[in-house]
């Protein structure tokens, strides 16, 4: 059992090394802790649940998420991750307050 619980910190740390590595694109926008609005456009995404991220992030991905006519940035912003990144990403965005 203990091992187990090794191994799910390990990858608990993995994602939120990698979440913050691939957000680091995004904290020309949104800021360094989420605390901005991109453009002067979106919503403050600090605070944000990893769910609720991870939705908006396929969204933008699929094209059928166009929040505040940030779809189409969006999709180009998102358009190289994977399921894996996108998930780690809304992970670390959770972590930001």
């Amino acid at each position: 059992m203990k091992t187990l619980w090794a191994l799910l910190g390990l990858t608990v740390m993995l994602s939120a090394t990698e979440g913050s590595a691939l957000y680091q694109k995004c904290a020309a926008c949104h800021g360094l802790k989420g605390e901005k609005s991109a453009l002067g456009k979106s919503v403050v995404i600090a605070g944000w649940k990893a769910d609720q991220t991870l939705d908006a992030l396929k969204g933008y991905k699929a094209g059928t998420r166009n929040t505040k006519g940030m779809g189409a940035i969006m999709k180009g912003q998102t358009a190289a991750l994977s399921e894996g990144d996108m998930k780690a990403l809304a992970d670390y965005i959770a972590t930001l307050k």
